[in-house]
């Protein structure tokens, strides 16, 4: 009975997910058939040409049920700027954010969860307050100012990272993931030539990815602390400490280990954030050509399906990502298995 709900439950967010990916774009200013057709606006015949194509001239619900009949089979139509299929553009764009996503996740979980662990091991000392103190200031800090204030200092000022792309433009890689990082070490060239390839897109990759993890990293660290804290006064980490148990293991393999649930569920859930929310401001701000930097483009020029098929993508995401973070707290924790 509680699949049925869980299954019953997806189904009717995902109807949600693209009623809002429908709607929401048309209460927006602009006509996208003028933005097309510029100039030759005045003309009613090419006006009603356009219009037809892009199917704007049947009625709302008709609308509705041709694009929801179209994105079942992973059709979201044409871009009205690009005149090209919005899946392919999607498909070119997406590894671009997901391997920003990947690398300012990455960093989060290398800085967050042990500045998180060593807050709550030292509570109340130096190291407690430099890490509580440096979360609250990430937290709150704007991504879009704290973005600025890292390309004016190491880009400008001291010339030690560049200001936009993904790859010098001294080096000319064939793409075969979409991942810059993997695809310079899979290129055809010298073994010197890819390994400098390497370099130049993990170069370019480090200063986005240090702003869009900045917000991860407090609240990973926040998280981990408050979890450590709870779980370090049980009863059976003060009996693994009576057995002689070393520190290390007592910390590592008894608190740790119980201390991931919450941790598990947040990180999900900001993963999401972090591809999404962190995409948009720091693909714009560092020019990263990702489906964030796509989104605000296509808003600028009211491209109806390329905001539709965004919109509708990052729920699914949204959705798959939710139900993962579900299966793994289930696997952390036995009592939730059945």
């Amino acid at each position: 009975m509680n699949g049925i709900k869980h299954t019953v439950g997806i189904m009717i967010t995902v109807i949600c997910i693209t009623i809002l990916a429908f709607g929401l774009i048309r209460l927006t200013p602009g006509d996208p058939v003028l933005l097309m057709i510029g100039e030759r606006g005045s003309d009613p015949i090419q006006y009603q040409k356009v219009a037809t194509q892009l199917g704007l001239d049947k009625s709302i619900t008709e609308q509705y049920q041709n694009f929801l009949s179209q994105a079942v089979q992973g059709n979201f139509g044409t871009s009205v700027v690009s005149s090209r299929p919005v899946k392919e553009e999607l498909l070119a764009r997406w590894p671009a954010t997901i391997e920003l996503g990947l690398f300012a996740m990455l960093l989060s979980l290398l800085i967050g969860i042990p500045a998180g662990i060593i807050a709550a091991v030292y509570r109340r000392r130096i190291a407690d307050y430099v890490v509580t103190i440096s979360s609250l200031v990430g937290y709150s800090m704007p991504i879009f100012w704290w973005g600025l204030v890292l390309i004016l200092i190491f880009s400008v000022t001291l010339d030690l990272t560049p200001v936009s792309g993904r790859l010098d433009i001294l080096y000319d890689i064939e793409p075969h993931t979409g991942f810059m990082l993997i695809d310079s070490l899979l290129s055809n060239a010298r073994e010197e030539y890819q390994l400098d390839a390497f370099a130049s897109a993990l170069h370019h990759l480090l200063l986005p990815g240090i702003v869009m993890a900045t917000v991860p990293i407090a609240v990973f660290a926040r998280i981990t602390r408050s979890s450590m804290l709870e779980v370090l006064s049980e009863d059976y980490i003060r009996t693994a400490r009576a057995k002689g148990l070393s520190e290390f293991r007592v910390i590592m393999f008894h608190a740790f280990r119980n201390a991931l649930i919450p941790i598990i569920t947040i990180g999900g859930l900001f993963f999401v954030s972090t591809v999404v929310a962190g995409a948009i401001l720091t693909e714009t701000i560092f020019g990263w050509p990702g489906i964030g930097n796509y989104i605000v483009s296509s808003v600028y020029a009211r491209d109806y399906p390329v905001i539709q098929a965004c919109i509708l993508v990052i729920g699914m995401l949204v959705i798959i990502v939710n139900m993962t973070t579900e299966y793994l707290y289930r696997l952390v924790n036995p009592r939730m298995r059945h």
